[in-house]
Parts: structure tokens; sequence; C-alpha cells
């Protein structure tokens, strides 16, 4: 039986058979979901598929996209969040 650490859905698992001829069974965190925008809910283009760890090991310039907020809206919510903040109607 496994460690319970290893016994929940959550790890994705793989039978192998090793160079020695015995069975294993091989764990891993699964891929998270891809990061979407918090106003359409499309995915979010450049932003990796990456647990938290890993997440942060990658340099910064690969997280996301090199415009202001995007980790968080994709480009088109973006572009209307941005318009609206300066055209504002004068009455």
């Amino acid at each position: 039986m496994p460690r319970p650490g290893l016994r929940s859905k959550a790890q994705a698992r793989k039978k192998l058979k090793t160079p020695g001829n015995i069975n294993v069974t091989h764990y891993w965190r699964r891929k998270p979901s891809k990061a979407q925008c918090a106003i359409c809910k499309k995915p979010l283009q450049s932003i990796p598929r990456l647990r938290p760890a890993q997440f942060k090991k990658t340099n910064r310039v690969s997280r996301r996209a090199n415009r202001p907020e995007s980790g968080r809206y994709c480009a088109h919510c973006l572009q209307t969040i941005l318009k609206e903040a300066i055209w504002q109607p004068t009455d």
C-alpha cells in the first residue's frame, strides 16, 4: 500500500516495469488547468501550465505576456477596460 500522501486521486499514476523486472508505480502531481481571463473566462495566452513550485522557478519574462494585467485579463478584455477608462462620456 502506498504512503498516505500518495493515496489521493490528486496524484497521477503510471505503472512501470523496471529493468530489474519489478513492477512499480510512479506518482506525480497532475498539471493544473490553464489560467483564464477574469471577465470572459477564455484561456490566457503565454501563461505556462505549471504547479506553483515550478512556476516560481521559471524566469519572470516567461511567466506572463508583456502588457499590464496580463496574468488576469485577456488582450481583448484589457483593451475594452482601457477604452472605458479613457473615453468617459462628458456631461
